[in-house]
């Protein structure tokens, strides 16, 4: 299989990539009172120096009460944990490496009292359609948390890290003013469109913009899907998605992060066949921003699968090939095959593709 369009370089606002191969965010929670340490620096230096094009990092929480929804999740704020970070992007930059954070909140899918004092805060103190938790934010907490956001933006370029990614997507605190199951608000920041509820979002990406300028790359990781509901649609049509992400990319975001559970599954196949665009073909056609594509990469099974134990085979890229052949999407976000591999990018750079070890749910329990 010739794999060479995946090594083509890319730019984006002077950010200089070598190969179109994304390390994709994948939670490890082994950050002790949210202080990234020697672990990290290892472990993302690791990939690096394996070749992955850009490294994103874990989920790393802005500053808000109740942001993480795990205990080891890291902080992107405050002196000792930005000592930290700043370590791993030096660490990942000698190895010849790019590297962005991203940056979250994970609003009402927090469970638990495992840090009882921080109270759970979404748009309506909902985690779900009908299924209430935590209580729901004020006009005071959403300027603080738009701010806070900014904030790490901020923290981030002062780091010395290449970009920022916002997390937007699977049912976290963004992505609950998006979906009008769980923002039942009657204010500003709800909307019978889906316009209106991009509008917490689009504020978000304001203030960030400001706060680092025109020329810092800003990415932005949304999904239809939901880990309240693997089948919620965000956009059911086109123009709904236009509706949704166009404001965004307005606002200032350079790249649009699309997360699907199987990269190969068509967007709307009631419009363009079983061999359609995907996701981030489609935000690439409708705003023109650059776009990830993200889900299943290299796997035998989906997200849901793998994380029950499935997936420790790999699959041809032969799809991926095709997709990325024809310009469907810029960059491909690779999550639990380099997790457990973090030679994945030389090996298939190099054609040694009966070395690829394959995702081992194990491989959750350390940082290798």
């Amino acid at each position: 299989m010739k794999t060479d369009t995946l090594f083509r370089p890319f730019n984006f606002k002077g950010l200089d990539l070598p190969n179109r191969i994304v390390m994709a965010p994948m939670t490890r929670s082994m950050a002790p009172k949210g202080i990234p340490g020697q672990p990290q620096v290892d472990y993302y230096t690791r990939r690096a120096a394996a070749d992955v094009g850009l490294i994103l990092t874990e989920g790393t929480v802005v500053d808000r009460p109740a942001s993480r929804n795990l205990p080891g999740i890291p902080f992107f704020h405050g002196e000792k944990a930005m000592a930290g970070w700043k370590d791993v992007a030096d660490a990942v930059h000698t190895a010849g490496g790019k590297i962005a954070p991203q940056i979250w909140h994970t609003g009402s899918t927090r469970g638990g009292d495992w840090e009882p004092e921080a109270e759970v805060e979404s748009p309506s103190g909902l985690v779900g359609p009908g299924e209430p938790r935590g209580r729901a934010m004020t006009d005071e907490d959403i300027a603080d948390t738009i701010a806070a956001f900014a904030s790490s933006a901020k923290l981030a370029k002062d780091a010395g890290f290449d970009a920022v990614e916002v997390h937007g997507a699977h049912g976290y605190l963004i992505d609950q003013f998006f979906w009008s199951g769980t923002n039942l608000r009657d204010d500003a920041w709800n909307g019978p469109t889906i316009r209106e509820r991009s509008r917490f979002a689009a504020e978000i990406v304001t203030a960030i913009r400001a706060a680092v300028g025109p020329d810092f790359p800003l990415i932005l990781r949304v999904s239809q899907w939901k880990q309240q509901d693997y089948t919620a649609r965000l956009a059911p049509t086109p123009d709904e998605m236009t509706d949704w992400l166009m404001p965004l990319v307005e606002a200032g975001v350079d790249v649009l992060h699309c997360s699907q559970r199987r990269f190969w599954e068509p967007e709307f196949p009631e419009i363009d066949g079983d061999d359609g665009l995907n996701f981030a073909g489609w935000a690439k056609k409708l705003t023109g921003a650059a776009t990830i594509s993200v889900g299943s990469v290299g796997l035998n099974s989906d997200f849901g699968g793998a994380f029950a134990g499935q997936g420790s085979q790999t699959t041809p890229l032969d799809r991926l090939i095709g997709r990325m052949e024809r310009d469907e999407f810029d960059l491909i976000a690779v999550g639990r095959a380099i997790l457990s591999d973090a030679q994945w990018v030389e090996k298939v750079r190099d054609g040694r593709m009966g070395d690829l070890k394959g995702f081992n749910a194990e491989d959750l329990k350390v940082l290798a």
